[in-house]
């Protein structure tokens, strides 16, 4: 063994006892290796640096931002709602549900991308349902990793071993090659997660947090909002089209008009409404009639107004997308202390609407409008999420006390979902058909969701996981270092000899063991680029076929649940899921065995060896 390999793996140790003991954290220990490995003279400093331009790491962020895009929409939201709603309060149902979507998807995509889409439509799924990130995130990993046994485009490693049988005058494989042996893990996979499922108890719930937060309906209730919501129709006649809204505001004292909701020809829109804006034929007035002794009867004989029926839920549930409400507090030195609401032009100077006083333990209803506001006064005001935004940063006059859990919800991009849809569905069968580079499809899903407003700039960055690319940029100097020194061959060659004469069946063990092993440690890709030509080589001696020896590099490539660096699809979920290394390891290795045994037994059943 030489020197350099001998400090390559004394740094390969150290980093994977830090892992272990997760100090320091996993980033910070991948930036550490990245100023280390130079000094050991077998990489240079471009090239630790260089897994920054690698593709693999480009696509990971250009997915990123897709997800993003399809959060922004919505469509991660109606998906997950999707399978809650399929799940039906059912938390093995959802775990069945996810994995057999995930790995399906995954057996036509890039399964790091199946993963980074699935990251907010899981954690959208745990906050509704309560269900820890943790129970949900490994099952996510584990069934896009088993995607990569379903088919031949799936993952890299397959087509790495596809190229080499044919660059040896083999047929190749065919499409669907792997699908006898990917479906069969599949089904052992959910069923092992169903079992694992007690090995992820614990740590902590980042969906508990945004369920104890105040929601619109303990609001509702606080503040006897409930009853005073109504929708009204503007019918041709009516005094008020062509008039506009500040024309009647001090008519409808007692009756606050939230939102105008108008159809167009080919969209519907709500509109804000302003003292400038003009009322049309046909407009939907959605109002909050605070003097429950003024019917909207009333309204209706003297307005020319009809009334609707309204959604199911409270209080304009079906409008929490475009307006909501906030809790603010009168600090000391506010301006409108000791004035009434209307004087203190709430709704013209921050485009929001007292519904609600809360003084100590009394609640101001439709009395609010006369009552003089005093320091430590609590408003509930109503309006458009992006008034409620701007509010937070004025302090002079009002505090945000509380927003509700739903602004969470709230999606900036809602109209534009077709759009995202079809960004990715272009991007999936770009990746699908070939006709680019997995990477350059999914850079032009990046500029399309950009082009249809899907996502802006500033959240396309906030949208990338920083953190899990640095942690694998920092641990891709090792698979260069380790070619370099000779220590994977050393490896894979001490462990061959030691198999000595042995049957067929167990050269295919010996051949997972080797490539599982090597893939804790260097990419799955490059293993397979490496193990692809030793076990045709090994074939070749045994007068078997090439087949099989072929498949269970392939398959056990694909085997990379031990540890979160084994593979960017576990990278991707340790923030999400709270996980340490040692999680991995107790779910994985197990996994891995089982995944072993049922290899062994698939392929020379389904590929003999001769």
């Amino acid at each position: 063994m030489s020197t350099s390999l001998l400090i390559v793996l004394l740094l390969l140790a150290a980093a994977v006892v830090m892992f272990v003991v997760n100090r320091p954290r996993m980033d910070a220990v991948a930036l550490i290796m990245i100023v280390a490995m130079p000094f050991t003279g077998v990489v240079t400093i471009g090239e630790a640096l260089a897994g920054f331009s690698d593709p693999s790491i480009v696509l990971i962020a250009a997915l990123f931002v897709i997800g993003e895009g399809l959060v922004r929409t919505g469509v991660a939201r109606h998906l997950g709602d999707w399978l809650d709603a399929k799940a039906r309060g059912s938390e093995v149902r959802l775990l069945v549900l996810l994995m057999l979507v995930v790995a399906g998807l995954g057996a036509f995509m890039s399964s790091t991308a199946v993963v980074a889409i699935f990251i907010p439509v899981v954690l959208r799924i745990c906050q509704n349902t309560g269900t820890p990130p943790r129970r949900l995130m490994m099952p996510l990993s584990v069934a896009a990793l088993i995607s990569g046994m379903m088919t031949l485009v799936a993952t890299a490693p397959n087509l790495v071993v596809d190229a080499e049988l044919r660059r040896q005058g083999a047929a190749g494989f065919q499409f669907f090659s792997f699908t006898p042996f990917g479906v069969p893990i599949l089904i052992l996979g959910i069923l092992y997660m169903l079992l694992a499922r007690r090995l992820l108890a614990g740590g902590a719930d980042r969906a508990g947090a945004a369920r104890r937060q105040a929601s619109l309906r303990d609001w509702i209730g606080q503040y006897g909002l409930a009853g005073r919501e109504h929708r009204v129709r503007v019918m041709p006649g009516s005094p008020l089209i062509g008039r506009r809204v500040g024309d009647y505001s001090d008519r409808l004292a007692g009756v606050n008009l939230l939102a105008i909701e108008r159809g167009h020809r080919f969209r519907h829109e709500v509109v804000r409404p302003t003292p400038r804006t003009e009322f049309q034929v046909h407009d939907i007035l959605l109002v909050d009639v605070m003097d429950t002794g003024l019917g909207i009867e009333a309204l209706q004989r003297e307005y020319g107004v009809a009334p609707l029926a309204l959604s199911d839920g409270a209080w304009f549930a079906d409008k929490a997308q475009e307006i909501g409400l906030v809790e603010v507090i009168l600090p000391t030195g506010s301006s409108l202390a000791g004035q009434t609401v209307p004087q203190a032009r709430v709704r013209a100077d921050y485009g929001l609407t007292a519904i609600g006083l809360r003084r100590g333990q009394t609640v101001f209803g439709a009395e609010l409008r006369e009552e003089k506001l005093k320091v430590g006064d609590t408003l509930l005001l109503a309006g458009f999420w992006p008034d409620i935004r701007r509010l937070q940063s004025d302090t002079a006059d009002f505090v945000v006390l509380a927003l509700p859990a739903e602004m969470q919800e709230v999606l900036p991009a809602a109209s534009r979902a077709p759009q995202a849809v079809a960004v990715l569905v272009l991007t999936v069968g770009l990746m699908v058909s070939g006709v680019v580079a997995n990477v350059h499809a999914a850079l032009i899903g990046c500029l399309l969701m950009g082009l249809f407003r899907c996502v802006d700039l500033n959240s396309a960055y906030r949208a990338i996981n920083w953190q899990s690319l640095v942690l694998i940029v920092g641990m891709l100097p090792f698979s260069l270092a380790l070619q370099r020194t000779g220590g994977v061959d050393l490896a894979a060659e001490a462990l061959l000899a030691a198999a000595g004469n042995a049957s067929p069946r167990t050269m295919l063990a010996i051949l997972f063991v080797i490539t599982a092993s090597l893939g804790l440690f260097i990419s799955n890709t490059a293993t397979a680029v490496l193990m692809a030509p030793v076990a045709l080589a090994v074939a070749k001696d045994l007068g078997a076929s090439p087949y099989p020896f072929a498949m269970i590099v392939a398959l056990a490539a694909s085997t990379a649940f031990m540890t979160p660096i084994s593979s960017p699809v576990n990278t991707l979920v340790v923030g999400p899921g709270n996980y340490a290394f040692a999680d991995f390891v107790r779910v994985g290795v197990p996994f891995s065995i089982i995944v072993m045994a049922a290899s062994l037994v698939l392929v020379p059943w389904l590929m003999p060896f001769h």
